[in-house]
């Protein structure tokens, strides 16, 4: 059990990611009850998996550090971010509005301090000439980013006279998370179009490029139905507008893609599949594009958006459940070897 926890991968909160979105899909779709249990599981997974990640950073500081000084690596702690938000949201949804903001703040406190430690990390510690240590992983970062926006735009009537202070943050952290995006996705489409490409390259952590477009455009939903103080950011929607859906069919157009990237991997290369905790970072895109179609959809008042997030729930819930099968037999089999 202790070398589990030595070896706990920070990317497992890509669990608790995968399931608050589902549930908050679910709730959109009208699926109240079945919500509420994904929103428990969440939760409690984000719970226990913060008390792990303690105990890790205490009695293996060593590891921890040689996680957050690999530039292969130290991007997947933005997880944690994502994943405080999400559960943010899913505690406001049930009126913990203070829970809310805490969660938040603690998220904005470790997006502060992995943004700067990343970009550190490439820019000192990179000993690597070319972009082969580059992979979808990276984009999380993006997704921490516009998780920040999701539920700061969700938690801003809270602060009342002060709520357009919370907006403005948002609109900014909106806007970073497109820039960083360009540059990310730029690296990453040199990386698999210019270099040589192995079946073991390709993993789930691909579907981070679309989850990352997919939560920029539900980022820009939000803003364009939030209510703004400053007449400044009211100005912003007509460019917010035009950003969004174009986000958006940029990350419908990326599935087909990495659908046949998977195909050349498992079906032509017949790489086996295996349960691996980055195999959440497939799913939670899957769960964030059906939000992020169905709100659109809505906004537009054009039905055939929300037909396509009716058939993506279906899609996310299946890659929902045989994750979670995965999962299940590595820790009966963790448990039955210790």
């Amino acid at each position: 059990m202790y070398n589990a926890l030595e070896s706990l991968h920070p990317g497992n909160f890509a669990f608790v990611m995968a399931t608050g979105i589902i549930s908050v899909a679910l709730e959109a779709q009208g699926f109240g009850g079945l919500s509420f249990v994904f929103s428990i599981v969440a939760i409690i997974a984000w719970v226990i998996l913060l008390l792990l990640c303690i105990a890790r950073a205490i009695g293996f500081y060593k590891a921890v550090f040689i996680d957050l000084t690999s530039p292969r690596m130290v991007f997947s702690y933005f997880t944690l971010v994502a994943a405080t938000d999400i559960v943010g949201l899913l505690l406001h949804s049930y009126g913990f509005v203070t829970l809310a903001v805490v969660c938040w703040f603690i998220a904005f406190t470790c997006w502060c301090l992995l943004l700067y430690l990343a970009f550190s990390v490439l820019t000192f510690m990179s000993h690597e000439q070319n972009v082969n240590i580059m992979h979808g992983g990276w984009l999380i970062t993006i997704v921490g980013t516009q998780s920040l926006v999701l539920l700061g735009i969700t938690i801003a009537p809270s602060f009342g006279e002060y709520m357009h202070y919370m907006m403005m943050e948002v609109h900014l952290l909106w806007g970073l998370g497109l820039v960083l995006y360009g540059i990310f996705v730029t690296l990453f489409c040199y990386r698999i179009f210019f270099l040589s490409l192995k079946p073991q390259d390709l993993s789930p952590l691909l579907w981070v490029v679309m989850g990352a477009a997919s939560i920029s455009a539900n980022g820009g939903t939000s803003l364009l139905e939030s209510q703004d103080l400053l007449p400044f950011l009211t100005n912003q929607k007509p460019f917010i507008d035009g950003i969004t859906l174009m986000i958006w069919s940029w990350a419908t157009w990326l599935i087909p893609l990495l659908a046949l990237f998977g195909i050349w991997k498992h079906i032509v290369h017949k790489e086996p599949f295996a349960y691996e905790p980055i195999v959440w970072s497939m799913v939670f895109p899957l769960g964030m594009y059906t939000v992020a179609s169905e709100r659109i959809g809505h906004i537009a008042q054009f039905p055939p958006m929300i037909w396509i997030s009716q058939i993506m729930i279906v899609i996310a819930l299946i890659a929902w459940v045989l994750s979670l099968t995965g999962l299940l037999s590595k820790i009966w089999r963790l448990l039955a070897s210790g």
